[in-house]
């Protein structure tokens, strides 16, 4: 009882900080006595702290400002992309407190290599991380492939644009620390939507990198399906038939909607395509981005790029259409490169989704571009801790029980 009623307070303050003990017992139905011995373990946990004294005008004693402790435990989101690592660690606020990038040619080596360079970069974030005060107590990677619900949080059954298959990271994870718990990027893309964008209740969160990564939300809670591979929305059908796809499959979605696929129909310099393919070497000397590119020409006004874009976002409408008709989401969030290039997608895939959605009212509006873009699985990542912290703050210093 006592664990339920820490993390009782600990979310009252987190939703409506900054609060005094006494308004945290109005809110709560607890009584002062034990709001006030609850606060002070939180406090002693490093979970909250009591700030100046409220000037709030009434009668009587003034109280202290609760809030969550912004200098003490955080959370640490890795990220492993085709061409980048990346680290973020979040404070207790929900704030980037650290935010590490790196280009790195992950689709050209083994998975033991990669791990290597991205525990150096986990060690790195948390050097700094502790010269701001801040404690990392938990690490969750982002990972563009399937991650099933039967490994204990570390294994990654499929990663073809990395060409990984069946890699156990705990196994080959070089330390210093304990190893991440590994989930899927889309996944944690979606949750940072849920947490920190405009996500609510439940929406379809689809998102764009080599591949395409897709994320269902149901009723505020992240549906994984039966094993754990829901979402994989680049494979749902788009032209029975058509270009074949990376899983073997032909007419996927992602061979029409995908990065590659949208480099390609624009006619993008070839560097730019072996650069998002992992077979070029220019990575490290010439910092290029392909999505900020295809952003950069569609804004000049090139038709070409105008056009790939046109046609990706009908083939998104398409299976998106589908989506809708199926679970009846409230919202679709494009996430991911597709947020940096909402503007040339958005109309292309309005009109399909006019067409194709006809057994219930669809609103234009329900289509929106996620304000964390290309952020949102880091974020997602390091936010799995911070958001297990505020609903189960015990488990900082009772993990045996969590």
């Amino acid at each position: 009882m006592r664990r339920q009623n820490l993390a009782l307070v600990m979310r009252t303050v987190v939703d409506a900080h900054p609060l005094s003990r006494a308004d945290v017992a109005g809110r709560t139905g607890l009584t002062r006595t034990a709001v006030s011995s609850l606060v002070d373990e939180l406090i002693g946990g490093g979970l909250l702290l009591e700030g100046e004294l409220e000037r709030s005008g009434r009668v009587g004693r003034p109280g202290r400002a609760l809030a969550p402790n912004g200098d003490g435990p955080a959370g640490l989101g890795l990220e492993i992309g085709v061409e980048h690592l990346g680290a973020t660690v979040l404070d207790l606020r929900g704030e980037v407190r650290v935010a590490l990038h790196r280009a790195a040619p992950n689709a050209g080596r083994s998975a033991a290599e990669t791990l290597a360079e991205l525990a150096e970069l986990a060690e790195r974030a948390e050097r700094e991380a502790v010269g701001l005060g801040l404690r990392v107590v938990g690490r969750v990677l982002a990972v563009p492939g399937s991650v099933p619900l039967d490994s204990p949080g570390s294994r990654v059954e499929h990663a073809p644009n990395l060409g990984w298959h069946r890699v156990d990271v705990a196994e080959l994870w070089p330390g210093p620390g304990a190893a991440p718990a590994v989930e899927n990027e889309a996944n944690l893309g979606a949750l940072a939507e849920l947490w920190q964008g405009t996500g609510s209740g439940t929406f379809v969160h689809v998102s764009a990198g080599e591949g395409i990564g897709g994320a269902l939300v149901l009723d505020g809670r992240l549906f994984r399906g039966v094993q754990g591979f829901a979402g994989e929305l680049g494979h749902l059908t788009v032209h029975p038939g058509g270009h074949l796809c990376s899983c073997g499959a032909r007419g996927c979605l992602e061979p029409y909607a995908g990065l590659a696929a949208v480099l390609r129909s624009a006619g993008v310099a070839d560097q730019l395509d072996e650069l998002v393919s992992g077979g070029s070497e220019l990575t490290d000397r010439q910092e290029i981005d392909p999505i900020a590119e295809l952003a950069r020409r569609a804004e000049a006004g090139d038709a070409g790029t105008r056009r790939a874009l046109r046609q990706a976002g009908t083939a998104l409408g398409t299976a998106l259409a589908a989506a809708v008709n199926l679970i009846d989401p409230a919202t679709l969030v494009l996430g991911g490169g597709y947020a940096d290039l909402a503007q040339w997608l958005l109309p292309a895939m309005r009109e399909e989704l006019a067409a194709l959605i006809r057994v219930r009212p669809w609103p234009e509006e329900a289509l929106r571009a996620s304000p964390l873009g290309r952020r949102g699985p880091v974020l997602g990542a390091a936010l799995v801790t911070v958001r297990r912290l505020h609903t189960d703050p015990a488990a900082l210093w009772l993990p045996e029980a969590g």
